[in-house]
Parts: structure tokens; sequence; C-alpha cells
């Protein structure tokens, strides 16, 4: 077994400000990566500026994240942060800036290199990296992979070059305000995480671990995801310590059939990544040894894979046309090292179950 977590992690309210000299000890000069808008919105960018301000660190903003970030996106970000002089890098948002911070990270410290880099095998050094994540889904500020858009394989593919965030600073009241899809799209990602690590060729007692822990937390806000419940600020806090157990979990196990599905769906269609692999997690987890399933099943909080899968698209619906769906199908039985992932035989009679979403 192993089990290898090198973030440090804090999960409370004001996070930021209560563990700002952490933070500023990263650098003297911060390329701040985000999207357009949300972090503005949610208050998380305005309490890094503060936090940098009190402690004199200067900072540059590159705020051209789009959702599924291109390796295009993140030269741009590259190449302003060097013309700044930045020696450090924060990530805020959702998955897309945190990623796009991540490989920023790498390709500033290997400046001389074209974003093919980051697709090269082995190891590599990057600037030191904070994640500030605002949305309860990727669980990136505990991972060391960067998942970003390839025009020109037209998918998307994770970045074999590696790098965890030095410190994630995990704070619920940025969900607060956020819209319902998003906060019911990304609850999906998260559990999504948690399944996948779960049914894994890799998954141990270590991975267990986070993989039920996170699957509990995640469970206690379903009244918030459906709306029986208005969301309050543990339970907000909960959301985000559920998708931070996940990123832990996959940091450990990976990710295996449902997100290799997924690619081509948020490519193509544009359905958004969390929708996109929850689609295929109640067919993904049913063929799955029964003592697995079944724990994971009670843990989550549901009778069968058949609630499961209801529950999911009531969440986040996806309308997809046979002919992606079948695509998407045989590129993945083709591919024979995700499929080893898998822990259990999967045929094209089990993947068309698979991908039989309606």
């Amino acid at each position: 077994m192993k089990f290898f977590m090198p973030t440090r992690i804090y999960s409370e309210n004001d996070c930021i400000s209560r563990h700002s000299a952490e933070l500023c000890a990263l650098g003297s000069h911060a390329l701040i990566v985000t999207g357009k808008h949300s972090s503005a919105a949610n208050g998380s960018l305005d309490d890094v500026i503060s936090a940098l301000t009190e402690h004199s660190v200067a900072y540059t903003v590159f705020d051209g994240v789009e959702e599924n970030p291109s390796v295009e996106t993140v030269m741009v970000a590259r190449d302003k942060g060097l013309s700044a002089g930045a020696d450090f890098v924060i990530g805020i948002g959702g998955g897309s800036p945190i990623d796009a911070a991540k490989a920023a990270a790498i390709m500033m410290k290997n400046s001389d290199k074209g974003w093919e880099y980051l697709y090269e095998e082995g190891k590599c050094d990057s600037l030191p990296l904070a994640a500030v994540p605002t949305t309860c889904g990727t669980g990136s500020e505990a991972t060391a992979v960067s998942v970003l858009t390839r025009h020109d394989l037209g998918t998307k593919l994770s970045a074999k070059k590696k790098v965890f965030p030095d410190i994630a600073l995990v704070d619920g009241k940025y969900l607060m305000n956020a819209p319902a899809r998003l906060l019911k799209v990304t609850a999906v990602d998260a559990l999504s995480h948690l399944i996948e690590s779960a049914v894994n060729v890799l998954a141990d007692t270590y991975s267990d671990m986070t993989v039920f822990a996170g699957l509990r937390e995640w469970a206690a806000c379903r009244p918030f995801l459906d709306g029986s419940l208005e969301l309050t600020a543990e339970g907000a806090q909960r959301l985000m310590n559920a998708s931070t157990l996940a990123g832990m979990s996959i940091a450990q196990t990976g990710t295996t059939i449902p997100h290799s599905l997924s690619y081509l769906l948020t490519y193509e269609a544009g359905v958004p990544h969390g929708a996109a692999v929850g689609a295929f997690q109640s067919g993904y987890l049913k063929y799955a040894a029964p003592d697995k399933r079944e724990a994971v099943l009670i843990a989550a909080g549901f009778r069968d894979t058949e609630e499961l899968g209801s529950f999911i698209s009531s969440l986040a619906p996806v309308r997809a046309e046979r002919e992606l769906l079948e695509r998407s199908a045989e590129a993945v039985l083709a591919n024979k090292a995700k499929m080893a992932m898998c822990p259990y035989l999967i045929d094209e009679r089990i993947m068309a179950d698979i991908i039989d979403i309606g």
C-alpha cells in the first residue's frame, strides 16, 4: 500500500486570512490564475489579494482561464507570469483555473520549453503553488494532475508532468452564493471521483480511507443538493470536504472508465464535466465486485445503482447523441492503459450497458 499527499490542506472558515503568512511565504510575487468572473464575485480573489497586500507580496492577475482550459491558455498565463517576474502561482476557482495554474507553474519553471513538455514522460520542477478551490467538484487542490484541452487532438487529456499544490486553502463560504446548477454539477463530479477511486485496480485500505470519509460527507449534503434544505455554512464546508477528500482519493488511484468516456461529450457536445462523468457512474458501479458496490452505495445513501443513477440524472441530466456515445466507447475500449484501471473485465456488451444513459 502507499499514500502520498504532500499538500498542506486547511479546511475552515476564513482560512486564507488565518494562514496568510504561510501562503505569502511561497514567494515575493504571485501570478494569480483564475477565471473571468466567479472568483471576483464570490470574494475569493479579494481575500487572496488582501492577504498578499498585508504581507507586502506583489501580484499579477491572469483571469483568462476558460472552462476546460487549453494548453494554449496555459502558455499565455505562463508568458504573463514570466514578464511580470512572478516567482509563485496561486490558482483560484474550480478545476479549470487550478489545473491551469499547475501547468503554468510547471511551464514557468521550464520556460525554455513549449507546451508539449507537459506531455513528456518523467518528473519535473515547478514554481511554488497554492490552490484556493471555489467549487465542490474536482478536488484539484489535492491532486497533482492537470487535465487540459488539446485542440490538436480534439479532446481533453491529462498532462504527464504533475505537481501537487504546496498549500490548499479550502473555505466553504465561497459556495454560499454559487448557482444551484453549479453546486449540483460539481458535487456530481466529486461523487464520481469517489466511486472511480473505490472501483479501481489501485484501490487499497489507504485510498478507501479517504473514499469512504468522502462518501459520508457527500451523503450528508444530499438534502442541500436536491433542494430539500437551503445550503448552510456547515453544509457548504462539508461539500468542500467531500470534494477535497475525493481529490485525495484519485491522487492515489487515478480515475477510470467514466472519466475517459466523458471527454468527447465535453469537447464535442459541450456537456459540463461533472454531468458528463456522472452519466456513467451507475453503469460502472453496477458491475463492480458486490462487496465494494454495496459498501459504496451504503456510504453514499443509495439502495441500489438504479437509485444512484436517477439521483445523478436529476442533478445533472445529460442528453448525448448515440453516435457520440458509441465513438467514446470505442475509443475507451481501445485504450489498454485506461481499461487496465478497471478491476473487472469490460467487453462490448458491458460497455454498451455503461453508456446507455437514455
